[in-house]
């Protein structure tokens, strides 16, 4: 019994001793290096990336950037083709001459200076507050705030990939840590704090130029500059200087694709917004998905209580949190404790210890207006990157305005150490085994390409990372996918098929039929033979509203795969027109 006695107090002091080591400054600067490392190398681990929208756009796009196919091909990745591909260059040039090991660690190390920032907003926060908000732990409360922000659900599960979720949260993490690091010189004013203001603004709006859903987050900093505790004159200045260098931000990121899609078909923002730039090859609306947010005033105020029970109404993934009720609910207390002082004519506390500390009031001004703005136009959580690694510390900022230190600290640590735990995700977007090649794709020979065409007749599974494998001069378009097509759009394939003299062929999903031609090839089970029938008559279907048909005797599967794993068949089979 004394041995177990002694080892279970070896134990003890030994976790205290690493509690108590993990508040140095060393420790700190340490996790520095060691967070985007481990990040980078769990990306590694998780393999090859093969999530739904690199399948659709994020691989098509940058090559048809490079390659000149803009206008050639009409939309392979469904209205998403059209989205400005700098982001994706990165990816692109990694995955093109690099394993999807190097690729992956890359792109996982980007993604955890998050982690990085993350802590640098913290210390700013937190820099003036007293030693009770603090708990005597300067340099491990930071550290904790971060780890705790980077369990998230939405960020770890895009670790790696091509969403650019956690790739422009950079630009606006950095933002903000920019404005609380110039915190002094923001408020004196003058040059110097326009100079910060419009930096702060051009990071901010290059990450909104390279995936416009961050302009939520430039419009809510840009409000909540109109906040800081200087006169009314220069709290306007600053807040117009931030919006002047947004503008710049995204001209850098963004201008020279939005000026090509003007040049090619007559909207910048092409196909969205076509309600405004009414380009002719696309329909007159606005290209929204509003199938997300809340649909009427009751599930606005509950929403995060409804997406807690029912993430299906904000994710596609199965997902576990309490992150956003609990900030929910700090956030209306407080609210509720504002309006009961101004209702008693109640002073304010003579001090409250972690609040009023430089940049907490901007943070989290901020916060409730992005949520706010995120709830109207959006509804989707992974657009919440930002958002879900701040939560931790916002939460902590809300307890130490609603309770006394001990309590605040006491309630925090418990809510953010449950919250973190409960948000670690069991599912992923896809992942498939390292390989040499980050993609495999067996093409079929052409005699002469340029005058051939191939089409695509489904916008689920998306076939457009198939096409930079095949030969440039290829034309290809998808016909009854997600892209609003309009009457000119049609008259425009009918006039890319009379160009060509052939043959022409038609793209299909092939899952689960092993390579080589159908015809001949053994009989399917049941199951497999009436998923081919739907899949041949829905295509045959969009064909016909072309003037076209395939002969299903002539399809071919051929392999694809992606990494070292993930087979993903596709068939080919011959078009004609129909009399």
């Amino acid at each position: 019994m004394n041995v177990v006695t002694r080892a279970i107090s070896r134990v003890d002091a030994g976790v205290l001793r690493l509690w108590e080591g993990l508040d140095r400054a060393a420790a700190l600067r340490l996790s520095l290096w060691l967070g985007p490392l481990l990040a980078g190398l769990v990306s590694m681990q998780l393999g090859q990336d093969a999530n739904w929208d690199l399948r659709n756009y994020h691989w098509y796009n940058p090559y048809a950037f490079l390659n000149g196919k803009i206008g050639v091909d009409l939309n392979p990745g469904q209205f998403q083709s059209y989205f400005n591909p700098t982001i994706d260059l990165l990816y692109y040039g990694l995955a093109t001459h690099f394993p999807t090991r190097v690729t992956g660690f890359v792109m996982g190390f980007l993604h955890g200076l998050n982690f990085v920032l993350l802590i640098a907003i913290v210390r700013q926060v937190l820099h003036s507050a007293e030693p009770a908000a603090l708990g005597g732990a300067r340099w491990r409360l930071p550290l904790l705030l971060g780890v705790a922000g980077c369990l998230g659900f939405s960020f770890l599960t895009q670790l790696g990939n091509t969403m650019g979720d956690n790739l422009t949260s950079l630009t606006v993490l950095g933002a903000i840590a920019l404005l609380l690091r110039q915190w002094p010189q923001l408020l004196a004013g003058g040059a110097r704090a326009m100079m910060v203001a419009a930096l702060a603004g051009l990071i901010i709006g290059a990450g909104t130029g390279l995936k416009l859903t961050n302009a939520n987050y430039a419009l809510a900093l840009c409000l909540a500059l109109l906040t800081l505790r200087a006169s009314l004159w220069q709290r306007f200045c600053t807040a117009f200087v931030f919006g002047l260098g947004t503008l710049a931000g995204i001209a850098a990121s963004a201008g020279h694709w939005y000026w090509l899609m003007w040049k090619q078909f007559g909207n910048p923002l092409y196909p969205q917004f076509n309600n405004i730039f009414k380009a002719p090859l696309a329909s007159q609306i606005a290209v929204a998905d509003m199938g997300w947010v809340p649909k009427n005033a009751l599930e606005a105020l509950l929403w995060p209580f409804i997406f807690t029970f029912n993430s299906k109404r904000v994710i596609e993934l199965p997902m576990t949190q309490i992150i956003w009720p609990l900030v929910y609910i700090a956030f209306i207390a407080l609210a509720a404790q504002r309006l009961r002082r101004l209702w008693l004519a109640a002073p304010a506390p003579a001090a409250i210890p972690a609040s009023d500390t430089p940049g907490a009031r901007l943070l989290l001004v901020f916060f409730a207006i992005s949520y706010l703005i995120w709830l109207k136009l959006f509804g989707i959580y992974r657009y919440m990157v930002p958002l879900e690694l701040l939560a931790p510390l916002v939460l902590w900022l809300l307890l130490h305005r609603l309770c006394s230190a001990p309590v605040a600290r006491a309630m925090g640590a418990w809510c953010i150490v449950l919250a973190a735990i409960a948000g670690l995700p069991r599912v992923n977007w896809g992942h498939h085994y390292n390989g040499d090649k980050s993609f495999t794709v067996q093409v079929p020979a052409f005699a002469a390409p340029e005058q051939s065409m191939v089409f695509t007749v489904h916008g689920d599974p998306p076939m457009s990372w198939l096409v930079p494998h095949f030969p440039q001069r290829l034309a290809f378009a998808a016909l009854g996918s997600g892209f609003p097509e309009s009457p000119a759009f049609a008259e425009r394939v009918a006039r890319m098929v009379a160009a060509r003299k052939g043959p022409l062929y038609v793209m299909l999903a092939a899952g689960g039929l092993p390579p080589g031609p159908r015809s001949g090839a053994p009989a399917l089970d049941a199951e497999a033979a009436q998923r081919q029938r739907r899949l041949y008559d829905a295509g045959q279907e969009i064909l016909q509203r072309y003037r076209l048909t395939f002969d299903e005797a002539s399809c071919v599967v051929y392999d694809a795969r992606f990494g070292g794993g993930g087979s993903d068949p596709y068939q080919l089979c011959e078009v004609g027109h129909l009399p």
